[in-house]
C-alpha cells in the first residue's frame, strides 16, 4: 500500500471477512500501479467513522471509492451520500441467499445518490478496480495505455485457449 498522501483509490470493506473478495480489487489496482488504501468501516456499527472517512476522502486526494459489503450492504450508499466522488459498489455473498441481498441493497439507490454497482463477489471486485482505472485514465494517458495493453492481453489469451481446443 502507498503512503496515505499518494492514494487515488480507497477500497472500503464492511467487515474483515470481506477481504478474501476485495483482494481481487487490490491485486488489480497493484497491476496498474494505482495507489490505494484499504479501510475497514461499517455503516451500521461505526456510522460516525464511516461518515468522517467519506467526508474527508476528497481533501486527501482520493479520486474513486470502491466499497465492498455483504448482507444489508448499505455501506456504499452511505459513503455515496457523504461525498461527490465516484463510488463503485461490490456486493459480497455473506448470507444464505447468495449475495442477492447485498446486490439489491447496493444497486437500488434513490435518485440523486449514485453508486456504480458491479457483480457479486470476486469478478465484481476485479471489475470495480478496472472501472476505477478507467475513471482515472480519463486524465492519464499512461494508464489508458496500460488498460489497452490489458485488453489486448485478454484477447490473446482467448485466441490461445481456442487453439488448444482445436487440437481436441
Amino acid at each position: 500500500m502507498k503512503k496515505k498522501c499518494d492514494v487515488l483509490v480507497s477500497v472500503l470493506m464492511g467487515s474483515d471477512s470481506d477481504l478474501s473478495i476485495m483482494k481481487e480489487a487490490l491485486e488489480t489496482l497493484k497491476k496498474f500501479d494505482i495507489p490505494y488504501e484499504l479501510f475497514l468501516t461499517s455503516a451500521h456499527r461505526t456510522p460516525e467513522r464511516t461518515t468522517n472517512f467519506a467526508r474527508k476522502a476528497e481533501e486527501r486526494g482520493v479520486k474513486v471509492l470502491i466499497v465492498g459489503a455483504g448482507a444489508a450492504a448499505h455501506l456504499a450508499g452511505v459513503i455515496a451520500s457523504q461525498t461527490r466522488l465516484p463510488v463503485i459498489g461490490v456486493p459480497i455473498d455473506a448470507t444464505s441467499i447468495g449475495g442477492l441481498d447485498a446486490l439489491l441493497s447496493t444497486v437500488q439507490m434513490p435518485g440523486g445518490i449514485p453508486v456504480a454497482t458491479m457483480a457479486i463477489g470476486k469478478a465484481g471486485a476485479r471489475n470495480a478496480a478496472l472501472m476505477a482505472a478507467r475513471i482515472l485514465a480519463l486524465g492519464d494517458a499512461t494508464l489508458r495505455k496500460k488498460l489497452q495493453q490489458h485488453a489486448e492481453q485478454m484477447a490473446r489469451e482467448v485466441e490461445e485457449k481456442h487453439k488448444k481446443l482445436e487440437c481436441l
